[in-house]
Protein backbone atom coordinates (compact mmCIF):
# COMPACT_ATOMS: atom_id res chain seq x y z
CA UNK A 1 0.00 0.00 0.00
CA UNK A 2 2.87 2.83 1.36
CA UNK A 3 4.68 2.12 -2.46
CA UNK A 4 1.43 2.75 -4.33
CA UNK A 5 0.73 5.85 -2.39
CA UNK A 6 4.93 6.91 -2.95
CA UNK A 7 4.12 6.00 -6.83
CA UNK A 8 0.79 8.50 -6.83
CA UNK A 9 2.82 11.01 -4.80
CA UNK A 10 6.11 10.99 -7.05
CA UNK A 11 3.47 11.26 -10.12
CA UNK A 12 2.12 14.59 -8.44
CA UNK A 13 5.27 15.57 -7.49
CA UNK A 14 6.51 15.15 -11.28
CA UNK A 15 3.24 16.61 -12.74
CA UNK A 16 4.30 19.49 -10.53
CA UNK A 17 7.53 19.80 -11.87
CA UNK A 18 5.83 20.36 -15.33
CA UNK A 19 3.90 23.15 -13.84
CA UNK A 20 6.83 25.21 -12.76
CA UNK A 21 10.04 24.24 -15.08
CA UNK A 22 9.07 25.05 -18.41
CA UNK A 23 11.09 23.12 -20.33
CA UNK A 24 9.57 19.71 -18.51
CA UNK A 25 6.67 18.59 -20.00
CA UNK A 26 4.32 16.02 -19.89
CA UNK A 27 1.20 15.06 -21.97
CA UNK A 28 -0.87 14.08 -19.18
CA UNK A 29 -1.50 12.19 -16.33
CA UNK A 30 -0.94 8.76 -17.47
CA UNK A 31 2.63 9.66 -18.88
CA UNK A 32 2.86 11.38 -15.38
CA UNK A 33 2.94 8.12 -13.82
CA UNK A 34 4.57 6.28 -16.56
CA UNK A 35 7.46 8.73 -15.73
CA UNK A 36 7.85 8.09 -12.14
CA UNK A 37 7.99 4.85 -12.71
CA UNK A 38 10.61 4.52 -14.67
CA UNK A 39 12.47 7.73 -12.63
CA UNK A 40 12.05 5.35 -9.91
CA UNK A 41 13.31 2.11 -11.70
CA UNK A 42 16.47 4.32 -12.60
CA UNK A 43 16.88 6.01 -9.78
CA UNK A 44 17.51 2.29 -8.29
CA UNK A 45 19.02 0.58 -10.46
CA UNK A 46 21.07 2.62 -13.15
CA UNK A 47 22.50 5.79 -10.50
CA UNK A 48 23.99 3.20 -7.80
CA UNK A 49 26.33 1.97 -10.72
CA UNK A 50 26.87 5.33 -11.78
CA UNK A 51 27.81 6.75 -7.94
CA UNK A 52 30.24 4.13 -7.79
CA UNK A 53 31.17 4.88 -11.23
CA UNK A 54 32.51 8.67 -11.26
CA UNK A 55 32.95 8.29 -7.31
CA UNK A 56 36.76 9.90 -7.69
CA UNK A 57 35.16 12.92 -9.35
CA UNK A 58 32.37 13.33 -6.81
CA UNK A 59 35.11 13.24 -4.21
CA UNK A 60 37.07 16.10 -5.96
CA UNK A 61 33.57 18.19 -6.28
CA UNK A 62 32.64 18.20 -2.71
CA UNK A 63 29.67 15.69 -4.20
CA UNK A 64 28.14 18.44 -6.42
CA UNK A 65 28.74 16.05 -9.44
CA UNK A 66 25.81 13.98 -8.13
CA UNK A 67 23.76 16.73 -9.15
CA UNK A 68 24.70 16.42 -12.96
CA UNK A 69 24.12 12.87 -12.37
CA UNK A 70 20.80 13.65 -11.53
CA UNK A 71 19.73 15.54 -14.22
CA UNK A 72 21.59 13.48 -16.59
CA UNK A 73 19.08 10.63 -15.57
CA UNK A 74 16.34 12.56 -15.55
CA UNK A 75 17.55 13.96 -18.81
CA UNK A 76 17.71 10.50 -20.43
CA UNK A 77 14.50 9.38 -18.95
CA UNK A 78 12.95 12.41 -20.89
CA UNK A 79 14.58 11.06 -24.58
CA UNK A 80 13.52 7.68 -23.78
CA UNK A 81 9.89 8.22 -22.46
CA UNK A 82 6.89 9.89 -25.13
CA UNK A 83 4.97 11.66 -23.62
CA UNK A 84 7.56 13.11 -21.58
CA UNK A 85 10.21 15.66 -23.06
CA UNK A 86 12.79 17.51 -21.27
CA UNK A 87 14.22 20.56 -23.65
CA UNK A 88 17.97 20.63 -22.21
CA UNK A 89 20.45 19.61 -19.51
CA UNK A 90 19.62 22.90 -17.92
CA UNK A 91 16.21 22.24 -17.99
CA UNK A 92 16.97 18.86 -16.61
CA UNK A 93 19.19 20.32 -13.78
CA UNK A 94 16.59 22.18 -12.52
CA UNK A 95 13.70 19.47 -13.18
CA UNK A 96 15.67 16.82 -11.03
CA UNK A 97 16.02 19.22 -8.32
CA UNK A 98 12.82 20.52 -7.76
CA UNK A 99 12.02 16.91 -8.52
CA UNK A 100 14.11 15.96 -5.70
CA UNK A 101 12.75 18.29 -3.50
CA UNK A 102 9.09 17.57 -4.05
CA UNK A 103 9.69 13.56 -3.54
CA UNK A 104 11.59 14.28 -0.51
CA UNK A 105 8.55 16.87 0.85
CA UNK A 106 5.69 14.84 -0.19
CA UNK A 107 7.55 11.72 1.65
CA UNK A 108 7.73 13.53 5.19
CA UNK A 109 3.70 13.39 5.03
CA UNK A 110 4.06 9.80 4.53
CA UNK A 111 3.19 8.11 8.52
CA UNK A 112 5.82 5.81 9.31
CA UNK A 113 5.92 2.16 9.15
Amino acid sequence: MRILLVWILNAVALWLVTLIVPGVQIQDPVHAFIAAIVLGLVNALVKPVLVILTLPITVVTLGLFLLVINALLFWAVGSLLPGFHVAGFWWAMAGALLYSILCWAFSTLLPRR
